[in-house]
């Protein structure tokens, strides 16, 4: 009766999932413990809440390829990972700030959510706590409700804690009862408004309770351990009960800019859920996603001109909005690693390359006088130099060095892990000089990374 019992609690966290209901149809979850499914026989006795196990939601056994994600996997196209071959996906919502203590929603969070699903891709979502008593975990888990109700959540919603025993980490004093405490409040919160609940943990942290109160929360709760072991691994070397096994943090899956973790579960569904409140639409990818930014307030007039895109980068989705000319000064907001600013220009975000703008605002503009070391006519002055690189991701050449000037022709567009052939570069305004083909072409330097 003892694994019963356990079998009992660990399905009655799947309990009122949204979507269609089929009354006739039996639980088929499949809780794993060294590996294998546990067979049990029908309990002798049903609780009132057990019972409800008999109205679970279009939830079929088997297994599922998934992956999960956040804003670091940059702008996803959900349609080429569902044609990857990915059945689900579980989607980072939130996250409370170590620094501040601040929630955060991932700013790619309500895209993926509307996306994935567009696709056909049953989603589930996770937050990631760093709660440190319970009415910061009640918080968590009402952010997190109220984002999801507008999106079709058939998996599981999950609690995820990392990084707690780091001695900058603002909960490193809880002890391990005290943790698991607000796990459950979190979890218990999401059972309450109906969703099913999930608690992720790498596999030393659950072993022999050596982080969480493994017993207690596997009793009550799906559990979704991470474990990176041999690829060939069939199943995670985790001796207790897990209903998802996240395989590997460096997976490759088409239509993912970046590397990504990729899951496997053990149930399924037959159906997408539907949401529980007014149904959301018209969430845009976060653009800055992948940019490295980090905030600014500045302000900036330009050299001598540049472009304010809609977007940070030169493609045909980035419209023009402004020409910013020298002396006409805007609020820079933000600085990416990429190369370009964030800024205000009439109450709206925009981006410029930074090299273009400068801090100094009665920066005078150098006389429009061809360079006499420059045989080609070009008021930008190049530094010899020999060597190879390759674009961060993809790049323009461009058969001069501007954006705005409306001669400035892209010859071609390049991807990364092309090796192109640097002959000059120019660290006022950030260009660089390539042959290609046999041709002279310019780019924006910040945009290139040595090739390996």
């Amino acid at each position: 009766m003892k694994q019963k019992r356990i079998l009992a609690a660990c399905l009655l966290a799947v309990i009122m999932m949204t979507g269609c209901k089929g009354k006739d149809e039996e639980p088929t979850q499949t809780p794993m413990e060294d590996g294998q499914a546990i067979v049990t026989e029908e309990p002798e006795e049903i609780k009132e809440s057990e019972a409800l196990l008999q109205d679970i939601a279009a939830q079929q056994q088997g297994e599922y390829q998934g992956v999960d994600v956040s804003r670091f996997q940059g702008t996803i196209d959900w349609n080429r990972v569902k044609e990857a071959g990915m059945e689900f996906a579980m989607i980072r919502v939130g996250y409370r700030k170590e620094s501040t203590g601040v929630i955060e929603e991932d700013s790619n969070a309500r895209y993926n959510l509307q996306e994935a699903t567009a696709a056909g891709i049953p989603c589930g979502v996770y937050f990631f706590s760093t709660a440190t008593n319970e009415e910061e975990a009640r918080e968590e888990a009402e952010f997190t409700l109220n984002l999801i109700s507008g999106y079709a959540i058939t998996y599981p919603v999950v609690y995820n804690c990392e990084g707690f025993a780091d001695g900058d980490s603002r909960m490193n004093q809880l002890s391990v009862a005290e943790r698991t405490h607000l796990a459950d409040v979190f979890l218990s919160t999401i059972r309450s408004a109906g969703y099913t609940p999930m608690f992720y943990a790498n596999r030393n942290e659950l072993e022999g309770d050596a982080a969480w109160d493994t017993t207690t929360l596997e009793n009550n709760y799906l559990m979704w351990v991470a474990w990176y072991g041999d690829e060939s691994a069939a199943e995670p070397q985790y001796a207790g009960k897990y209903a998802m096994w996240q395989k590997t943090a460096t997976g490759n899956v088409d239509g993912i800019p970046e590397s990504v973790d990729i899951d496997k579960a053990y149930f399924g569904y037959s159906q997408l859920a539907v949401p529980r409140g007014e149904a959301a639409s018209g969430a845009t990818a976060d653009p800055e996603a992948l940019m490295g930014f980090h905030d600014v307030s500045e302000m900036v007039t330009a050299k001598e001109e540049t472009n304010l895109r809609s977007l940070p980068n030169t493609g045909n989705n980035s419209v023009v909005i402004h020409t910013l000319t020298n002396g006409e000064t805007v609020e820079r907001t933000g600085v990416s690693d990429a190369g370009w600013s964030r800024l205000i220009y009439n109450g709206q975000k925009v981006y410029a390359v930074s090299n273009y703008l400068t801090t100094d605002t009665s920066y005078q503009a150098p006389a429009s006088t061809p360079a006499a070391s420059d045989s080609s006519g070009l008021k930008t002055k190049f530094t010899a130099c020999d060597d190879y690189v390759t674009p961060k991701e993809e790049i323009n050449l461009r058969s001069i060095p501007s954006v705005t000037d409306e001669t400035a022709v892209v010859i071609a567009t390049v991807p990364n892990g092309e090796v192109l052939h640097r002959t000059g570069i120019n660290n006022e305004y950030g260009w660089s000089r390539i042959d290609y083909n046999g041709q002279t072409v310019y780019c924006i330097s910040s945009y290139l990374t040595g090739a390996q």
